[in-house]
């Protein structure tokens, strides 16, 4: 519980710092240097203790791991935050529980039921409300599309740790940051990004505290927790941090969401709430009821 309060506490406070850092570095090169310096201290932390990379399948799923966490849902939702508000990201974002259940459904990890059926109709009606309205507002509907990406990829990751044999939490996010950060570069390059090198405080201070209390903090613990509790109930943590972030986002970068955005969101969290309560059936308990 209290790794799943605090990752749920700095996560909320990411999409904030996020957009904060995307005023004074391309979004996608910020994301890049993130994950740069969080594979730094990953891998130093696994040469002081000496714990070695996974092998076999354990390493096969800390790769899947990082290229869906890392190298897709970082560069979608860092470019999202590029236009949107840290807000409104951090609403659709929000989808990734309901996206986490379905996918765990089609690997016949989880099943879904009515309960679960209308919480993620829910969810993504109060999507579409969301984007109807931003859109007509003239917010860029390529980011709210890439917010949404983001939030689709995402689960990905948590399911391939599920999936394979239990490893260290800091090794599996050593090996995920590493090729995040090459895939990252990459995208920035094919975008034509400026590769600036932070010597600011603005610049430097997102990086570190995304790098520092959110890919070496709070993943880790992520990585942990999934390893005991499995990715759908894990996933509630995305539940409350869009709430945290709202609250940031309209406290300190003074963000105003309209009423129909807000209503949007009550009606997304809504749904995701009644589909990540509702009773879990794994596959073995699939096989007894048949």
């Amino acid at each position: 519980w209290a790794a799943f309060t605090a990752c749920a506490a700095i996560w909320g406070s990411t999409f904030l710092v996020i957009r904060m850092g995307n005023s004074a570095l391309p979004p996608v090169w910020a994301s890049c240097l993130r994950l740069a310096l969080a594979s730094l201290i990953l891998n130093g932390i696994l040469l002081v203790t000496k714990q070695k990379w996974p092998v076999g399948a354990q390493l096969k799923a800390a790769l899947f791991y990082g290229l869906f966490e890392f190298g897709m849902s970082f560069p979608l939702l860092y470019w999202a935050e590029a236009r949107v508000s840290s807000g409104v990201g951090a609403i659709v974002f929000a989808t990734c529980p309901v996206t986490a259940m379905v996918t765990s459904h089609i690997l016949g990890l989880d099943r879904i039921d009515a309960r679960k059926m209308t919480g993620a109709a829910l969810a993504f009606i109060g999507v579409a409300m969301i984007f109807w309205r931003e859109a007509a507002a003239g917010v860029s509907l390529a980011g709210l599309l890439a917010a949404l990406g983001a939030g689709f990829s995402a689960p990905m990751a948590g399911i391939a740790l599920e999936r394979a044999p239990a490893q260290s939490a800091i090794a599996s996010n050593a090996v995920g940051a590493t090729l995040g950060t090459v895939v990252c570069g990459i995208i920035s390059l094919a975008l034509g990004e400026q590769l600036i090198m932070p010597t600011q405080f603005s610049q430097a201070f997102p990086i570190v505290y995304l790098a520092v209390l959110g890919s070496v903090g709070a993943f880790v613990m992520f990585a942990w927790l999934v390893n005991r509790w499995g990715t759908s109930r894990c996933s509630f943590i995305g539940v409350i941090t869009p709430i945290i972030a709202v609250a940031l986002g309209a406290g300190v970068a003074h963000e105003a969401l309209t009423a129909a955005t807000l209503i949007g969101a009550v009606i997304v969290l809504s749904g995701v709430a009644l589909a990540l309560t509702a009773p879990r059936v794994r596959s073995v308990d699939l096989a007894r009821d048949l």
